[in-house]
């Protein structure tokens, strides 16, 4: 199995190369972003370990242009939650998965083995629940041809609901997914979150797909 890391620190990627190629994997490494987006289009990966700090381009253009070209390669990022970006950025634009640093080698080993085992299925650009369509590589929405305006919170809120359309997640979950570590406050935050969103996605349309099941947390259905 060959696995393409994009990593700028040159002693994490020398331990994780090192523990990689002991456990069986070809490895190639690279420093950075456009380095590594010419070998990601270039060769053919099992998987992409792909920093999201790295010189040249950033990882998360890398991504982006990846899935624009449709290379769909499992990508697992490397995250920093004290960073710009977080996990929710990291899925919005086509990622399979993250681990946040410092790591542990044996959880990427798992996580690794994973993405190989589901290979590389093309997937659909547009994340779409009845007539709801959110494009990640815009980050745009609209709800039957309509575009709908969304502040960054309530997109990403949006976007995890829609991934997990038809489930009820909880407060404890959506709090875990779309808000990052540093947050202390509420969370009845959520619940204003719900709000702002049922009036730009259900109320202009006559529509109650968003619902709320008390003491279980929230489902997102399809209207059609």
């Amino acid at each position: 199995m060959k696995i393409l890391l994009v990593e700028d620190e040159d002693r994490l990627a020398g331990v994780v190369k090192e523990g990689l190629v002991a456990e069986g994997f070809s490895v190639d490494v690279v420093s950075d972003g456009i380095t590594g987006l010419w070998a990601a289009t270039a060769n053919p990966y099992d998987a992409i370990v792909l920093d999201i700090m790295l010189p040249g381009i950033n990882g998360y253009d890398v991504l982006k242009e990846l899935r624009g070209r449709k290379v769909w390669t499992p990508v697992l990022m490397l995250t920093a939650k004290d960073g710009e970006y977080d996990q929710t950025d990291a899925f919005d634009l086509g990622a399979d998965d993250y681990l946040t640093k410092p790591f542990s080698f044996l959880i990427l080993m798992a996580r690794l083995r994973a993405l190989v085992r589901r290979g590389a299925p093309e997937r659909p650009v547009l994340v779409t629940v009845g007539t709801l369509v959110l494009d990640p590589a815009r980050r745009a929405v609209a709800r039957g041809g309509v575009p709908i305006t969304l502040t960054a919170r309530e997109y990403g809120l949006l976007h995890y609901l829609m991934r997990n359309a038809g489930d009820v997640v909880s407060k404890a979950q959506i709090l875990d997914n779309v808000w990052d570590s540093a947050y202390e406050g509420s969370d009845n935050i959520v619940e204003v979150y719900i709000g702002y969103l049922r009036k730009k996605l259900d109320t202009p349309f006559g529509l109650v797909t968003l619902h709320t099941l008390r003491g279980l947390g929230y489902r997102l259905d399809p209207d059609v």
